[in-house]
């Protein structure tokens, strides 16, 4: 799974709030009523934004170095993280049903004991990924 990070231009605005634009990622915007929230609205804005572009089979910009975007009085830079294992969780969690042929014998051994299928099969999921 993917982690990036990408350079944020955060811009103050006369009420207090801050309008935050991705100087890589055309038309990526978003704004928050103060900071907190701007920070945590880029968050979601990066992920959507990167999380399409992954979907629809396209590469991913490469970040520029914050040292060189040029702010304006009242900007400042920031770094925005987007770990792509912890969007997923965050934002693709529904459950999906999934057809499964075990041997008969394996079956009533398990439902004998009062097995979780379901658990089960997700923990070795994500033991074979390493998402563990």
């Amino acid at each position: 799974m993917r982690k990036e990070m990408y350079p944020a231009v955060f811009s103050a605005d006369v009420n207090g709030g801050y309008t935050v634009s991705f100087p890589d990622l055309l038309g990526c915007v978003t704004e928050g009523d103060t900071l907190t929230e701007a920070v945590d609205m880029a968050e979601d804005a990066l992920g959507l934004y990167l999380y399409s572009l992954l979907e629809d089979g396209e590469e991913l910009p490469k970040p520029s170095d914050p040292v060189t975007i040029k702010c304006e009085d009242g900007e400042f830079i920031d770094l925005v993280k987007w770990d792509e294992e912890e969007y997923l969780k965050k934002t693709d969690n529904k459950a999906v049903k999934k057809t499964l042929t075990i041997p008969s014998w394996l079956n009533h051994k398990a439902e004998a004991k009062k097995l979780n299928f379901s658990k089960i099969l997700q923990r070795a999921l994500r033991e074979e990924l390493e998402l563990v």
